[in-house]
């Protein structure tokens, strides 16, 4: 006891110092309690590890290769689907809609004929609608421009109802052409080309023929008559991306023409 202090008080020094020892030691107690809980095994994480494990692969895992990267876009992994055996792919998908498992067989024919049927898968499906809008692309935007006398003189088809006087310009002959009641013709024109094209998916879609998508065998003047593989797939490649360049094209061209009135005629600024 500190005999300078009196009884009582060193009494209450002597509750102080034991309340101050035992809270030291509580103290102690937890921290020791607390490090050996951090190596013991914990039941909640064990819980949650398990459920982890349960849980199905992510779709993601089947969509994309990782140990590949995508030659247009380098930031992002290699869409399954795109291993650079078509002409012209690069592995541009960024939302990754050629990786989307689907048989599209149902929108060329009805129900009952899809038993049996192979179907057609997503990436042929994209591939046939690449080439076939770029092929109408090439063609739209050449004969905007041609109609519009951009290459010297306006092409246009004999008749007055498509002389200049009658449909001054391509913007405006959309609801000229619909007004004079020649574009019903046009319509069923392509419908029947439409038809006829869509038959032969339908025998892709059964098996019955095993042709490249896009493939209709249509060469007049010969091009890739006589001529290797390398060769054919140069030839290929240019239609693929002239083709692209022709999607943007014709869109651009159509955007500008629509900015006002003294836009329409070309060159269209």
């Amino acid at each position: 006891l500190d005999k300078n202090f009196p009884a009582a008080g060193g009494r209450d020094r002597i509750i102080v110092k034991y309340k101050f020892t035992m809270m030291n030691y509580l103290a102690v107690v937890v921290a020791l309690a607390g490090s050996a809980a951090a190596f013991a095994p914990n039941a909640g994480t064990q819980t949650c590890a398990s459920k982890l494990n349960s849980m199905p692969d992510r779709k993601w895992d089947t969509m994309v290769d990782p140990s590949q990267r995508s030659e247009a876009l380098p930031f992002l992994p290699r869409p399954i689907n795109l291993d650079g055996s078509m002409v012209g792919d690069v592995g541009f998908d960024p939302m990754y809609l050629s990786s989307i498992e689907k048989d599209f067989s149902g929108f060329i024919q009805p129900p009952q004929w899809e038993s049996g049927s192979n179907g057609i898968p997503t990436l042929y499906w994209m591939r046939e609608a690449e080439l076939k809008h770029g092929r109408v692309c090439m063609l739209a935007w050449f004969g905007w421009i041609a109609a519009d006398g951009g290459f010297g003189f306006p092409l246009r088809f004999p008749g007055e109802i498509y002389s200049v006087a009658s449909v001054p310009n391509s913007f405006e002959a959309h609801d000229l052409i619909v007004d004079q009641g020649s574009l019903g013709f046009m319509l069923i024109a392509i419908a029947m080309v439409e038809f006829c094209t869509g038959a032969v998916l339908v025998e892709v879609a059964r098996g019955e023929s095993d042709r490249e998508a896009g493939d209709y065998s249509l060469d007049p003047l010969g091009f890739l008559k006589g001529k290797t593989e390398e060769e054919k797939n140069k030839m290929k490649l240019r239609e693929v991306k002239n083709g692209r360049l022709a999607m943007l094209a014709f869109a651009g061209v159509v955007t500008q023409s629509g900015m006002g009135d003294a836009y329409h005629n070309f060159p269209y600024f």
